[in-house]
């Protein structure tokens, strides 16, 4: 059978899919990285990485495959002789930053330790490292990144495998994206009202626009469908929080769960803001921290779990209504990432944004779209910015409707308040450290 493979880089694991011509899912695989927090904050062994890369690889089991393409975290900058830990996107520099002047950000940080130094994007080194020259893989739209090499488009092949890594020589080797916009690619996030919530650790909201539609001064990105741009953005914890609380009480992440599944909407009056690494969109305050609003002795892991779970789902609906306020509708959201296979979480997500949420047979949808990466380059689908939509496949989602409650409109309000009043602390707490920085 002619397959051809994705793999994706995520934050914590490499996961990979191989895919028919058809787009039907062969193949899957899934490595947990190794010592991934024996660094110091936002830097990472980029060996770690390459050796999960392998073995995902070998997984998969593909003999020969058709292309291989490969995309990841972002932004993330490798010293090209990796002599240097990797400046991953936990690092500081540039953190509230758009991703192309966060790279530039963490090309400073390696500069400042070596002038010399040649940065590349997590994929392309991985890639560089099986055969493939120096290059950047850029999304079509996406501006050029000084210094990083030549750019290459997505689903474009820039080289041969030289048989290193376990990828048999000759294979066509392909640059993939950043991990949203290939997330935003496989879910077929190409019809104006559809958005997506990409899950992972991080998460965001996405929603596709006419293009020539989007708000002025937002960020946004060409969809893989000719005419449709995408607008939103990041968060910065989602499946984190969980992550966070599992060690906390230690509990895995599938007992929290299960947990929570039996407090009740509201979880009984604990409200929580996520803000563990601070938060991106849409407040852009590196330096806010999580809140945990409402606790006495009667609440236990369980409420905790449940009020972190409906606070990744009020930072959605916060990026939604700001979305709305600038006339860009959210009508149905996909959900992607390990936080999509939790039915729970999901009919949360639908509930609280108020809009049906589909569910993909397939969760890990940035490692789907690698693969539809290398089956551009193999000449089965057209590149990004290339075809129409429907022109792509996609994963066979199942649909939740939500169920609104006024429960979750006032946690939501509660949500918004409670994370203004964090901000003007905030800004006081400048405002009296300033005379100290000036004298």
């Amino acid at each position: 059978m002619a397959l051809v493979v994705g793999i994706d880089l995520g934050s914590r694991a490499a996961r990979g899919i191989a895919l028919d011509e058809g787009g039907a899912v062969a193949r899957e695989a899934g490595v947990p990285y190794a010592d991934i927090d024996a660094r110091e904050r936002g830097r990472a062994d980029p060996f770690v990485w390459l050796a999960a890369f392998e073995q995902a690889i070998e997984q998969l089991g593909v003999d020969r495959p058709v292309a291989l393409a490969v995309g990841g975290q972002s932004p993330t900058t490798v010293p090209s002789d990796a002599t240097a830990p990797a400046v991953t996107h936990m690092h500081p520099a540039g953190a509230t930053l758009d991703p192309h002047r966060q790279h530039e950000e963490q090309h400073a940080v390696l500069r400042g330790e070596r002038a010399d130094v040649e940065p590349m994007q997590l994929w392309d080194w991985v890639l560089m490292r099986c055969g493939a020259p120096r290059v950047q893989g850029r999304w079509p739209g996406d501006p050029p990144l000084p210094g990083y090499g030549d750019v290459v488009t997505t689903g474009t092949p820039c080289g041969t495998a030289n048989g290193t890594n376990g990828i048999p020589p000759g294979t066509p080797l392909v640059p993939g994206a950043q991990d949203a916009y290939l997330a935003f690619w496989a879910a077929g996030i190409d019809d104006p009202g559809r958005a997506l919530d990409p899950g992972g650790r991080s998460g965001g909201l996405g929603v596709a626009v006419a293009a020539g539609e989007r708000p002025e001064g937002m960020f946004a990105l060409p969809a893989a469908a000719a005419g449709v741009d995408i607008v939103g953005g990041p968060v910065s914890a989602h499946g984190l929080v969980l992550e966070w609380w599992a060690a906390m009480t230690r509990h895995t992440v599938d007992e929290l769960l299960a947990l929570a599944a039996d407090v009740p909407p509201g979880a009984r009056g604990v409200v929580a803001l996520p803000y563990l690494e601070g938060e991106r969109a849409p407040r852009w305050d590196r330096e806010l921290r999580a809140e945990m609003i409402g606790l006495s002795s009667a609440h236990g892991p369980a409420d905790v779990a449940r009020a972190l779970l409906e606070s990744t789902a009020y930072g959605l609906a916060h990026i939604a209504h700001e979305l709305a306020d600038q006339g860009v509708v959210t009508r149905r959201v996909v959900v992607g990432g390990s936080p999509a296979r939790s039915a729970l979480w999901s009919q949360i997500k639908a509930s609280v944004l108020e809009v049906p949420v589909e569910v993909p047979e397939h969760t890990e949808l940035a490692a789907y779209g690698a693969a539809l990466a290398a089956g551009a380059a193999a000449g089965w689908w057209p590149r990004p910015g290339a075809g129409n939509a429907g022109d792509w496949p996609r994963p066979a989602t199942r649909v939740i409707e939500p169920e609104p409650s006024d429960t979750y409109r006032a946690g939501y309000q509660q949500f918004v308040e409670l994370g203004d009043e964090a901000m003007a602390r905030l800004a006081r707490r400048r405002t009296q450290e300033e005379p100290c920085r000036t004298r």
